[in-house]
């Protein structure tokens, strides 16, 4: 992970080096033209054509394949490497300099760590990117050349999601495949740089929200997003397709995503579930004050477990 400390504006939260956010705890109060919000509105839908999406639900429920499992960690390779590469070639421009964080947000070397875990030393040999993944790095090159605004659409949807629901995934995986408890084929989910992961997404949306950009300028980065959204569910799909043709027996980790865990520990904002519906409807206060007062009865547990089930395909964003 790239070492170089983050030069230091007055207003920026975060301590050269990355290990610490300084941000205000009350929520800032929000516009419906702010970035922010446009898109959380404006993904929606994406986020409905996500609730079909099996892979995702076979996940949730601890129900994964190694070897797909694998090639999952192969595509965010791709990914990540094409968007990290597109975003230090603009450092500098004016839309990507206030969101740009790599101590605390870059992917790559952690997934490489990852490669190193599944595919031994020679992991780079044994690799090469699919024709599920290849549009999705196509467009992210695209853009990076030809309208680097558009990689705030990219940033945001990868980034922050990875953060909402990252370790409820670490935690299902690590089951699942019975990897080790000190995280070796899990560096993917593990933000060093950032000690608090609702300061930072604070901090991130806040910086987004001051870009200078035109009410056009945002509905582009929304429907970028959206396109994104689709990527996404481009490489879901052939990873399902792997799934369905492989004969290796799945893992299956019996409980999958363990809500009475997450009741127990009050962690709500690390539910996958939770997390992306309410950040889709940007309501997260009032969100975490209904589910805290369902949960003190167990009859409203058993509703909530069952409500949020319905929203499994929200976590489309969190798992590519």
């Amino acid at each position: 992970m790239d070492s170089n400390s983050i030069s230091e504006p007055k207003s920026n939260g975060v301590k050269k080096g990355g290990a610490r956010i300084i941000v205000d705890d009350n929520d800032e109060a929000l516009s419906p033209t702010d970035l922010s919000e446009m898109l959380a509105e404006g993904t929606k839908e994406s986020h409905d054509r996500a609730e079909n999406c099996q892979f995702v639900k076979d996940f949730l429920r601890g129900r994964i394949i190694r070897d797909v499992f694998k090639v999952g960690t192969v595509a965010l390779y791709f990914v990540y490497s094409a968007m990290e590469e597109e975003i230090e070639k603009n450092k500098d421009h004016p839309h990507i300099a206030p969101i740009y964080f790599p101590v605390e947000l870059h992917r790559r070397e952690a997934l490489a760590r990852d490669l190193e875990h599944f595919y031994g030393a020679d992991w780079e040999s044994q690799i090469s990117l699919s024709a599920g993944t290849k549009p999705y790095v196509n467009r992210i090159h695209e853009v990076g050349e030809a309208d680097p605004v558009l990689l705030v659409a990219h940033s945001y949807t990868r980034y922050m999601g990875d953060l909402s629901g990252g370790q409820i995934l670490k935690k299902v995986a690590q089951r699942a495949l019975k990897l080790p408890a000190s995280g070796e084929g899990l560096n993917f989910y593990q933000f060093e740089g950032i000690t608090s992961h609702r300061g930072f997404k604070q901090l991130y949306r806040s910086r987004m929200n001051e870009l200078e950009l035109d009410l056009e300028a945002k509905q582009r980065i929304v429907n970028e997003s959206n396109r994104a959204f689709g990527f996404n569910m481009m490489v879901f799909s052939e990873l399902e397709e792997i799934g369905n043709t492989s004969k290796e027996e799945v893992q299956e980790d019996g409980f999958g995503h363990g809500h009475a865990e997450l009741i127990q520990e009050g962690d709500f904002n690390k539910c996958p579930y939770y997390a992306a519906k309410m950040a889709a409807n940007g309501y997260p206060t009032y969100a975490f004050q209904l589910a805290k007062t369902l949960v003190g009865h167990l009859p409203c547990q058993v509703a909530l477990a069952a409500w949020v089930a319905i929203f499994a395909g929200f976590t489309a964003w969190y798992l590519l």
